[in-house]
C-alpha cells in the first residue's frame, strides 16, 4: 500500500501543477475577455440593430485631447502603466508595485468611413478591457536606466539608486490603445441623433456601443479578437 502511494505522489504533484497552470491561464483577463467576445457576432456598423449585443473592429479616432503615454510619448485614448521594484525578503524576493495608473477616455471607432461612438467610464465601471503590453524596460545592478526611463522615474519621485549608490532593480510596463490602432469593442448597439456636427462626418445619426445592467463594454486591442477579414483596415 505504502509503495503504491509513493508511486502516486509524483503523479499527483504533476497533476496538481498542471491544474494550477490551467486555472491561471483559463481565468486570466485576456482569456476571459476572448471567451466572452467569441459568443458575440461581428457586425459592420451599417448592420447595427438597436439594443442588440454586437462587436465591431475598427480604427481608433480621438474625441477630445488624447493622453500621452509617459515612456513612448504616443497619443492614446487608454493606458495602463506600472513601475515595479524587485525587493528581497529573507531568502525570497518579489516585485513590489511603486506606481500603477490607468485611464480611458471617450473615442470613436472608424470602419470603412462609418463611425461608432464608445464612452467608457471608470467611475461607473461600465467596461472591461485587455490591452497588449506595448513597452517594457528595466534597470538593475549592471544596467543604468535609459534617459527616457529616468525621466519617468523622476516624474513620479522614484529614485533609481539605493542609499549606497547602486542601481535598484526596477521595471516599467506600458499598455496603451493608440490613436489609429485597430481594436475590437463589444456592447449594446444604439443609434444616436447628433446635436452637433462631427468634423468630416456628414450624417445626422451616429452608431454607439453602450453598456447595460447585463453587459459591460468589452474593449481589447488583442489581434486574436479581430475577425480575419477585419485585419488590415
Amino acid at each position: 500500500m505504502s509503495q503504491n502511494f509513493e508511486f502516486l505522489i509524483p503523479i499527483l504533484i504533476v497533476l496538481a501543477f498542471g491544474l494550477l497552470i490551467f486555472t491561471i491561464t483559463y481565468f486570466n483577463d485576456k482569456n476571459i475577455i476572448l471567451r466572452k467576445l467569441s459568443k458575440i457576432k461581428h457586425k459592420r456598423i451599417t448592420q447595427f440593430r438597436t439594443d442588440e449585443l454586437t462587436k465591431v473592429s475598427g480604427k481608433v479616432l480621438k474625441v477630445s485631447q488624447p493622453f500621452l503615454a509617459p515612456l513612448s510619448k504616443r497619443k492614446c485614448v487608454a493606458y495602463i502603466f506600472e513601475v515595479k521594484q524587485r525587493v528581497s525578503s529573507g531568502k525570497s524576493s518579489h516585485w513590489k508595485t511603486l506606481v500603477k495608473k490607468e485611464d480611458m477616455q471617450d473615442f470613436f471607432l472608424e470602419q470603412n468611413g462609418e463611425l461608432v461612438m464608445i464612452k467608457p467610464s471608470r467611475e461607473n465601471r461600465n467596461y472591461v478591457s485587455y490591452m497588449v503590453e506595448d513597452k517594457n524596460i528595466k534597470s538593475g545592478s549592471f544596467k543604468d536606466p535609459s534617459p527616457e526611463f529616468k525621466k519617468v522615474l523622476d516624474d513620479f519621485g522614484i529614485k533609481s539608486e539605493n542609499w549606497l549608490g547602486f542601481n535598484k532593480t526596477l521595471k516599467y510596463s506600458e499598455r496603451i490603445i493608440e490613436i489609429g490602432e485597430t481594436i475590437t469593442v463589444a456592447g449594446i448597439a444604439k443609434w444616436k441623433i447628433l446635436k452637433e456636427p462631427i468634423e468630416g462626418y456628414s450624417f445626422s445619426k451616429i452608431a454607439a456601443l453602450e453598456s447595460n445592467k447585463n453587459h459591460k463594454l468589452i474593449i481589447t486591442d488583442y489581434p486574436g479578437a479581430m475577425k480575419p477579414l477585419d485585419r488590415g483596415w
